[in-house]
């Protein structure tokens, strides 16, 4: 089991440390890659997965449920914490509720589970990134308007590929797979992206930052125990599930933090802590769902 959990987990965090180790020592300037694998290459996956003929809207309609039960309750969770430690919300609530789902769930289910584990993920993926790029940023500015959400490429990107799915449109295979091919490109270069933003990340709040960094796990993984005892899921997505609920603050999150000025630094220190807290809890994750 050990064995299996090392190699599941060994290419995620070497890539990602190779990208740390780089950004410490030769301070690239990713700005431009990370645009492109958010407008290009993370869209391209994301419709290769659901315009997949194998994909099925409404078979994934109960995760569809779980995944939004799970990013609404760590909000709630979230808020509830940030009134007992009195933090603001809007500091702590967004870390809660949004994982790193994207760098670090996506490429974990294709390594733990294989490449039939791809769309289920995808699928959570795409709950959390509606959520975050709608409610998300609505939280940290008021003046965000919902009704240009479908402008953000995964977004737009998620409702094509529904509608594919959903009225059976069969997509020139050779454009599909340029698709796919293209798709491939971001999971690597999410982790890789990862590593580098980690580096130029600076705890200045260290308290804040594990406090954040362990509650969004543990939350996490208690929400994953409470969805899978009232809804029925496959046993791959009751994997899926449980994994979900253990990865760490989103990157994202300081992003958001940084471009609305809402406590950069403590986000920061929250992404920081928990993705290097990410090596006690994944391999946990794992350990329950592995045979």
């Amino acid at each position: 089991m050990l064995i299996r959990i090392v190699e599941v987990l060994f290419p995620l965090f070497f890539i990602t440390a190779l990208g740390f180790l780089v950004g410490r020592r030769m301070k690239p300037d990713l700005a431009q890659a990370n645009k492109l694998n958010m407008d290009v290459f993370v869209p391209a996956l994301v419709f290769a997965a659901l315009a997949n003929k194998a994909f099925e809207v409404a078979a994934f309609l109960p995760l569809i449920v779980a995944s939004t039960f799970m990013v609404v309750g760590a909000g709630l969770a979230g808020w509830g914490l940030a009134r007992a430690t009195g933090m603001q919300a809007r500091t702590l609530v967004p870390p809660m509720m949004f994982n790193n789902c994207g760098n670090l769930g996506l490429p974990l289910a294709v390594l733990a589970f294989g490449e039939l584990a791809l769309a289920p993920m995808v699928v959570m993926f795409m709950v959390s990134n509606l959520i975050h790029f709608s409610f998300g940023a609505w939280l940290l500015d008021h003046r965000v308007r919902f009704h240009m959400l479908w402008r953000v490429p995964s977004v737009m990107a998620t409702l094509l590929g529904l509608s594919v799915s959903l009225t059976q449109f069969e997509v020139w295979p050779p454009l599909l797979t340029a698709i796919r091919m293209l798709g491939e490109i971001s999971i690597p270069l999410m982790l890789f992206g990862l590593g580098v933003r980690l580096a130029d990340a600076r705890i200045s709040a260290v308290g804040v930052g594990v406090f954040g960094a362990l509650a969004r796990p543990l939350v996490g993984l208690a929400l994953s125990w409470i969805v899978l005892q009232f809804i029925d899921l496959p046993a791959r997505e009751q994997a899926l599930v449980l994994v979900f609920g253990a990865l760490p603050p989103a990157v994202l999150n300081f992003m958001f933090a940084e471009r609305y000025g809402q406590e950069p630094d403590k986000v920061a220190s929250m992404v920081l802590i928990g993705n290097l807290a990410a090596v006690a809890f994944l391999p946990l994750a794992l350990a329950l769902v592995l045979d």
